[in-house]
C-alpha cells in the first residue's frame, strides 16, 4: 500500500482548488493500491487557500521549530502544516503504507525541491514537512517524477 497526495487523484486540493491528477497514480488509488491524502487539507487549511513557503529552512526545520511556513499574506500555518503531516502519517500507518508519492515544490509533500520561502517562484533544495516526518518513520517518498522514471526502470528490467 502507498500514500498519495490527493491531487494525483484527481482531488481538486490544491491552494487554487485544482488538482494535478497522474492517471496512473489515480489508477493505483482506483484499484485500492494507494490511498490519498492531503497534508493541508487535513491541517485544517482551507480550499482553495493562500500559497505558503517554509521561511528558513525545510520541512526537517520545521519539525524541529527552527523554520516556519507562511503563508503569501505573512500569516504563520505552521500549525496546521505540522497537524497535516501528523494526520497524513497516522493515514499512512494504519494502511501500512512503506512507501508514499507526493507533489514535488510543495511545502508539504515536496521529496527534492521547495520554494525558498521568498514567495518570489525560486526553488531550492529541500523538503517538505509531511515528507520530513515520512521519511522520520521509515516511509520512503517519491515525487511524481522520480516514481514515474522508476516505472520506466521497472519496464526495462521486465524485458
Amino acid at each position: 500500500m502507498k500514500v498519495v497526495s490527493g491531487c494525483f487523484a484527481g482531488i481538486h486540493c490544491t491552494y487554487k482548488k485544482g488538482h494535478n491528477r497522474v492517471d496512473e497514480i489515480q489508477r493505483l488509488v482506483r484499484e485500492g493500491e494507494a490511498i490519498p491524502v492531503c497534508p493541508e487539507q487535513l491541517g485544517g487549511l482551507s480550499t482553495p487557500r493562500p500559497p505558503a513557503e517554509i521561511v528558513g529552512g525545510s520541512g526537517e526545520d520545521v519539525l524541529d521549530g527552527k523554520a516556519k511556513v507562511i503563508d503569501i499574506h505573512g500569516k504563520d500555518v505552521t500549525e496546521e502544516f505540522i497537524s497535516g503531516a501528523e494526520e497524513a502519517l497516522q493515514v499512512a500507518l494504519s494502511i501500512g503504507a512503506t512507501e508514499a508519492i507526493l507533489k514535488e515544490s510543495s511545502p508539504s509533500c515536496g521529496s527534492c525541491t521547495i520554494y525558498d520561502g521568498s514567495h518570489t517562484g525560486v526553488k531550492k533544495e529541500g523538503v517538505g514537512v509531511t515528507t520530513a516526518l515520512f521519511r522520520r518513520h521509515g516511509i520512503k517518498v517519491l515525487s511524481e517524477e522520480t516514481w514515474e522514471e522508476g516505472l520506466g526502470e521497472e519496464e526495462n528490467h521486465s524485458e
